[in-house]
């Protein structure tokens, strides 16, 4: 890790009316999910991996943005990379050289993206959901994987995802589920990847007890002390550390915070949402605090259930945690 210059980042415009252009779009706007309740609005994007678009408040002076809005390209490339949010599922970042072990048999997931040399992510965010219920304020997505060996490094595993997203009580709340369709047990995390809007002023609050440090590959080598750890139970500066790590049994909650313009979002996890990711990189305006319920390449990882997470599946068992964003202005 290096430190680098709390100025390194300029703080960029985040209530600008041209953020959400691609609303504008009837192409786009179509296959979109807008959520309302009284200020807020949360964009949904069904087609590109479940993701979320936006998550803003309506002002007068324009949209004030809770995540970091989708940009046009996202929607050109069907990109939930460059998303606000979107769901992970089966297991959540990394698996190294794409392979592990399982149940006595090697699972290989190699070339299902040549952009990316290790597993990433799972699959449902490569895929289009489903919308099911819905109302003014509520809304199930739904996603069904059945496998398809003729389809290279597909994942072995049948199963089905939901998310169930609502504005409640002044706050996002995303339920997700899965289950096991498989026939036989399946090893299995989940998560979501929110971004956020990173100024010079941002600041993540979070209880973590160690960080995973990592090699040139951000897979995990070793779970130990690191300054970030003090610094996010304090208040860290975004631009403080250059971060792509998790970090073991956090308190599941966890804030960021933009002093300057006096207003803050809290993030809350159910268990086994055990684990955080922060991605933070040096000179760089992305900002994620990710609730997950493993740490990268779990399936391969050695070490104490509690440290490494996930877990495994039995035929038709099924899982589901509540996650919700709250936000603040003073």
């Amino acid at each position: 890790m290096r430190d680098v210059s709390p100025n390194s980042l300029q703080p960029r415009p985040i209530t600008a009316h041209d953020d959400l252009v691609w609303l504008d779009d009837p192409v786009i706007a179509a296959s979109l999910v807008t959520l309302r309740a009284g200020a807020l609005r949360v964009v949904l994007a069904p087609e590109v991996g479940g993701a979320l678009a936006a998550f803003y408040e309506v002002t007068p002076e324009g949209p004030l943005h809770w995540l970091r809005p989708a940009t046009p390209a996202a929607f050109a490339g069907r990109d939930p990379l460059q998303m606000a949010s979107f769901p992970l599922f089966p297991y959540c970042n990394r698996i190294r050289d794409a392979r592990f072990t399982f149940d006595g048999a090697t699972i290989d997931l190699a070339g299902n993206d040549p952009r990316f040399a290790h597993a990433l992510h799972g699959n449902a965010w490569r895929h289009p959901w489903q919308v099911g219920a819905r109302s003014d304020s509520a809304v199930e997505l739904h996603f069904e994987h059945q496998p398809d060996m003729r389809r290279v490094g597909d994942w072995p595993f049948r199963y089905r995802a939901t998310q169930r997203i609502a504005l409640r009580d002044g706050a996002l709340v995303i339920t997700m589920s899965a289950q096991n369709l498989s026939g036989r047990p399946m090893p299995f995390g989940m998560g979501h990847h929110p971004y956020y809007p990173r100024t010079a002023a941002t600041r993540v609050y979070a209880g973590v007890q160690a960080m995973w440090h990592a090699d040139a590959d951000v897979l995990p080598t070793h779970l130990g002390a690191h300054p970030a750890v003090d610094a996010l139970r304090t208040g860290m500066p975004a631009d403080e550390f250059d971060l792509d790590n998790n970090f073991a049994n956090w308190s599941r909650e966890a804030t960021i915070a933009w002093p300057d313009e006096q207003r803050q979002l809290t993030m809350t996890a159910d268990a086994p949402f055990d684990h955080m990711v922060v991605f933070a990189p040096a000179n760089d305006p992305q900002l994620c605090v990710e609730p997950v319920t493993n740490t990268t390449d779990c399936f391969n990882a050695v070490g104490p259930r509690e440290q490494v997470g996930g877990c495994v599946l039995q035929p038709d068992e099924g899982i589901a945690a509540t996650l919700r964003w709250t936000p603040r202005r003073a």
